[in-house]
């Protein structure tokens, strides 16, 4: 079987969470068993853990002091 790779619409680097945490994005990764896209991110504070969350909930906007924001907003490369 052949897969295609799409390019997909988030670049690695450093992203902020709406709450104020920052985290450096390293990839998109595929799921195992669904084929969904799962991003691949480290905290920038405290114990830098690991994690990993659904492109489509990485890329959602919120609701915040009325206004309509992203999730995680990109600052940059990574340094």
């Amino acid at each position: 079987m052949t897969t295609a790779i799409k390019a997909l619409p988030l670049k690695s680097g450093i992203y902020q969470h709406y709450k104020g945490p920052k985290y450096k994005v390293f990839y998109v990764a595929t799921h195992s068993e669904t084929q969904e896209p799962l991003v691949i991110y480290q905290a920038l504070y405290g114990e830098h853990g690991m994690w990993a969350r659904p492109l489509s909930m990485f890329l959602e906007t919120v609701e915040k002091d009325g206004k309509t924001i992203p999730r995680f907003a990109y600052l940059g490369d990574a340094e």
